[in-house]
């Protein structure tokens, strides 16, 4: 099969693509054509070497962790897919970014979604969806986003605005008016936010999710006054300094399938920037890298 692969940690530009051994659905799983997938941070990470100390590959690696496609093979102790669905998930920690990839959680595609919305959805969505699950019920609360218009921002936003919060989110100036479309009550960050949040929820915040890189999680507990109802999906060091929770994207299929929920009933169109093709796959990690916005990889 044709893949994008790295023989070493290096910069973009030690990504090629080149013929792969094919993967093969193991018990629980299930292999996809893939169609499309996405560059997230972590792969970027990976591919440069930085977590190499905590998370190290076995080279070659093929970088991805999500991606959408149709279902080809199926693995034992499976009922609930067969061939031919499409479904979007994840993969391994890096591995899906090839014309064949093994899922060990997904969700059916919702109709309403596109194929590269569908690819962008699943490490955010399933980000997003464990970031919620720790705060728990949202019914008549006011959150805080830090970074309400990145991928995983708008997911957390989406997920919370059904479950019946209030969300004020924070992002760039050229961004607000998307998020105020999506119900989202915007506002600019940093220096000054706590005034700029007090204006807008006299209130208070009940709850904040810090979902942007910026060193704003000792703000967001100031803000929120309680340690236990902030949690970060980006600093996990933070985490363990201020007392806050944290959530990371876990391979569960449930997490996926709220996503799917949500969008089936129009609550969650994942948003999608820049589409590269496979073969440009170096230029992708670099525009990524650059801070592109989200960033789809069309395989087929």
């Amino acid at each position: 099969m044709r893949a994008a692969r790295f023989h070493s940690y290096g910069p973009a530009d030690v990504l090629v693509v080149e013929d792969a051994p094919e993967p093969h659905a193991g018990e629980g799983a299930v292999r996809i054509a893939v169609q499309a997938v996405s560059v997230n941070p972590i792969d970027v990470l990976l591919r440069a070497g930085q977590l190499a100390e905590f998370l190290p590959l076995d080279l070659p690696a093929i970088p991805g962790r999500d991606a959408v496609g149709v279902v080809d093979e199926v693995g034992a102790g499976v009922t609930d897919t067969n061939v031919g669905d499409v479904v979007f998930g994840l993969g391994g920690v890096s591995d899906t970014t090839a014309e064949f990839a093994v899922l060990t959680a997904w969700a059916h595609v919702p109709e309403q979604w596109t194929t590269v919305q569908a690819a962008a959805a699943g490490l955010a969505g399933a980000t997003a969806a464990a970031a919620v699950r720790e705060l728990g019920d949202l019914r008549g609360s006011t959150l805080l986003i830090e970074g309400a218009s990145g991928a995983v921002g708008t997911a957390v936003a989406a997920f919370a605005l059904a479950a019946g919060a209030t969300v004020i989110g924070t992002g760039r100036e050229s961004s607000h008016a998307a998020l105020q479309a999506i119900g989202v009550i915007p506002t600019t960050y940093g220096d000054g936010l706590a005034t700029r949040v007090a204006a807008l929820a006299p209130n208070g915040v009940d709850a904040a999710v810090h979902s942007a890189p910026s060193d704003s999680l000792r703000d967001l507990v100031a803000i929120v006054g309680d340690a236990s109802r902030v949690v970060t999906v980006v600093d996990h060091q933070g985490a363990a300094r201020f007392g806050t929770l944290q959530a990371n994207a876990r391979n569960e299929s449930g997490l996926l399938r709220q996503g799917a929920n949500l969008g089936t009933a129009g609550g969650w169109s994942p948003n999608v920037d820049r589409e590269f093709a496979l073969e440009d796959i170096a230029d992708a990690h670099t525009a990524a890298e650059s801070g592109s916005g989200k960033i789809v990889i069309t395989v087929i």
